[in-house]
């Protein structure tokens, strides 16, 4: 019996609201990626590692708002801040000091950044970033990563895998929306210089996550980080890091820090906003004084530098200096995968393994222990296998991310416990599965 059916008994509540949903909300739910078939769990209240949904079920959580919450849920510096800043207001309209603190601190960790405009997501940030490039440039063209994620706007809504002609990845975009994106695959050097040599009098800029978070997880391969910026600099190409995932999370510099690789624009995201809505644009001063009012491109937002997210977001920063708090998940990401792996190579098992810091996920498939290097390699996942080592895991008692192409996170509120906890039941249910 599938596992869904075996806990269907257990989520009648949460069954009974989903029914409810689908009458009020398209496909019942407010994102795509939560609309686990044959329902979702609804959740009503969360602390630390722990999440707990309307029918009483207690989860330790991988999936951590799909990235945010480094520190994990509900932490008590991050709501002591907010409580005092909504005695003060939550909404002025007019500049306020909160901007200035968090600014400096972004400034002082991300070495590429001089100045930075604060927006409201990460598909705002990469959004802003793309029409900076073209602004500065004077170019129309940019270059993506097949597969790579930038959000829900219409400039990277495009097809993967329609790297010579572009292809709507959504209805609803009109073709000369996409027309000036360009593809190529990940860890492929060759096929970037081809493209930005062909292309440079009309790209831009190429816009990459310097470790992709939405395909799975997949990591550079050595050497491909510098060879990036190698060719863009040669070329006269903006190159845009999109850390939206990684900013924060892989050291307070991000990726870019972690890998010595520096972009020319930065684009910030969830962890920064503390698990409040939050997006940064980043770059040097001479490419964001472009930036309305100070130049001609225009961005703007009623709720831009929100003090309640730039408040939730500074008490995330200090906790993160003072606490040290990327070392403990550096050990404890590296434990959790050599776990994994150990799984692998005692049983002979059919999937791959992939990790960096707080971030893990499994691939179901023949990968010989290794994960995929890129998209057209993640797209021979067993996804349907993957989905019921979801179910499973949360019969177990754990919420990993419903999707094979989403990351696993890990949080600082994470014990000892919860790591046993989890590597056990991985080892039974994945015996089972493969």
């Amino acid at each position: 019996m599938p596992a869904w059916k075996q806990l269907k008994a257990r989520l009648k509540n949460s069954e009974k609201l989903y029914e409810e949903a689908l009458t009020l909300l398209p496909g019942g739910v407010s994102s795509p990626v939560r609309a686990v078939k044959p329902f979702p769990f609804y959740v009503v209240r969360a602390k630390g590692s722990k999440i707990f949904d309307v029918d009483g079920n207690e989860y330790i959580d991988y999936c951590l708002g799909y990235g945010p919450l480094l520190l994990g849920h509900a932490h008590p510096a991050i709501k002591k801040a907010v409580e005092t800043q909504l005695e003060k207001g939550w909404l002025f309209g007019t500049p306020h000091e909160l901007e200035l603190k968090l600014a400096k601190k972004i400034v002082r960790y991300y070495k590429s950044v001089e100045m930075v405009r604060f927006v409201n997501s990460g598909t705002e940030a990469t959004m802003s970033a793309i029409r900076l490039a073209r602004g500065f440039t004077r170019r129309e063209k940019i270059l993506k990563i097949e597969g790579g994620f930038h959000g829900a706007h219409d400039a990277v809504l495009v097809k993967a895998g329609s790297a010579a002609t572009a292809i709507p990845a959504s209805k609803g975009i009109p073709m000369n929306l996409i027309e000036n994106t360009l593809q190529v695959p990940f860890n492929d050097v060759e096929a970037l210089s081809e493209v930005v040599e062909k292309k440079k009098e009309e790209l831009a800029a190429f816009i990459l996550e310097p470790v992709l978070g939405n395909v799975g997880l997949i990591l550079p391969e050595k050497g491909y980080l510098e060879e990036v910026r190698k060719v863009t600099a040669e070329n006269d190409v903006l190159l845009i890091f999109d850390e939206i995932i990684t900013g924060f999370r892989l050291g307070m510099g991000g990726a870019q820090e972690r890998f010595g690789i520096y972009p020319d624009i930065t684009t910030l995201g969830k962890v920064v906003g503390g698990g409040f809505p939050l997006g940064v644009v980043g770059a040097r001063r001479e490419i964001m004084e472009f930036i309305a009012p100070a130049g001609e491109v225009y961005q703007a937002g009623t709720f831009n530098g929100n003090p309640v997210s730039l408040c939730g977001g500074l008490a995330t920063v200090e906790v993160l200096e003072r606490a040290r708090i990327h070392e403990k998940l550096e050990k404890m990401g590296s434990e959790l995968v050599r776990a994994l792996k150990d799984i692998i190579s005692d049983k002979k098992l059919e999937y791959g393994v992939s990790g960096i810091s707080s971030m893990f996920q499994i691939f179901f498939g023949q990968f010989d222990g290794h994960p995929p290097r890129n998209y057209e390699e993640a797209l021979r996942c067993d996804r349907e296998k993957y989905l019921e080592l979801f179910w499973r895991m949360l019969q177990r008692g754990v919420f990993l991310p419903p999707s094979q192409f989403e990351t696993c996170f890990l949080s600082a509120a994470h014990s000892d416990d919860d790591i046993k906890t989890t590597v056990e039941a991985y080892e039974e249910i994945l015996k089972r599965l493969c």
